[in-house]
């Protein structure tokens, strides 16, 4: 068996792959397990799992509960929160996430693309605003949020080739899955500054995304608001997005 990313969960793996292939096993779905359930699900012996979750618990990667199950370590979030792209970034952007919450009231967010996908590294849930499907450290796809739109139209084309010959999920009737529709979105993201996905992750939200650039000009992150459809425009939306992207740019570049 082999996990979502790619770490070799079989018995002649080696032995930092087997572990990582069990941590990659922990899931929003599935947030904790017994030794047994780890064992079955990523094909290794039960004796063999049994000492990999003792070493793993040791350093802090698992905690076991009081009902026996294990769950992902504080240990790991320490070590998370030292990656640069994630909370380095998260750090110098916040006051102006927290400006543009604070304004609008509704949700605000902040993704950084790793390879195919997109991680978000902040949200803040506005009084009142639309529910959203996103939670900091979830992956999603490129090609239906407002921030995805935003990175994809300005990664490689090396990835943006690889995303679109992909199976594109389909969130909502209204997610857009046509690879030509989806290149020309993307031209007029780039020409335009800013990226709108209308109801394509749920039907009652739109949001609208611009691209934050470090010191050299590359996109690293892209910002992002997302409101209940229909309670504000897009030519209301742009600017103030725009404007906290440039603003996080300015000091990404300055810190840099």
């Amino acid at each position: 068996m082999t996990s979502r990313r790619g770490h070799p969960a079989g018995p002649t793996g080696p032995v930092v792959s087997r572990a990582l292939a069990l941590l990659d096993l922990f899931t929003v779905a599935t947030p904790q397990h017994t030794v047994s359930q780890l064992s079955r699900l990523s094909g290794l012996p039960l004796s063999t799992t049994h000492r990999l979750v003792a070493v793993l618990n040791q350093w802090g990667a698992l905690e076991r509960g009081a009902d026996g199950r294990y769950r992902i370590g504080l240990r790991l979030w320490e070590l998370g929160s030292l990656a640069p792209r994630g909370q380095g970034l998260r750090e110098l952007a916040l006051p102006y996430l927290e400006d543009l919450s604070q304004i609008t009231r509704e949700n605000v967010q902040l993704a950084v693309r790793e390879g195919t996908e997109l991680i978000f590294v902040e949200r803040i849930a506005g009084s009142g605003a639309v529910p959203v499907l996103t939670r900091v450290g979830g992956r999603f796809a490129l090609t239906a949020t407002g921030v995805g739109l935003s990175l994809l139209a300005h990664a490689p084309d090396e990835i943006q080739t690889a995303v679109l010959d992909s199976r594109i999920e389909r969130f909502t009737p209204r997610t857009v899955t046509d690879p030509l529709r989806l290149r020309r979105m993307l031209a007029d993201v780039r020409r335009d500054g800013y990226a709108v996905s209308d109801r394509q992750v749920t039907l009652d939200a739109i949001s609208v995304a611009a691209p934050v650039e470090n010191g050299r000009g590359e996109v690293v992150a892209a910002v992002s608001l997302v409101v209940r459809h229909g309670t504000a425009t897009v030519q209301s939306l742009a600017p103030l997005v725009r404007t906290s992207a440039r603003a996080i740019s300015r000091t990404l570049a300055s810190s840099s």
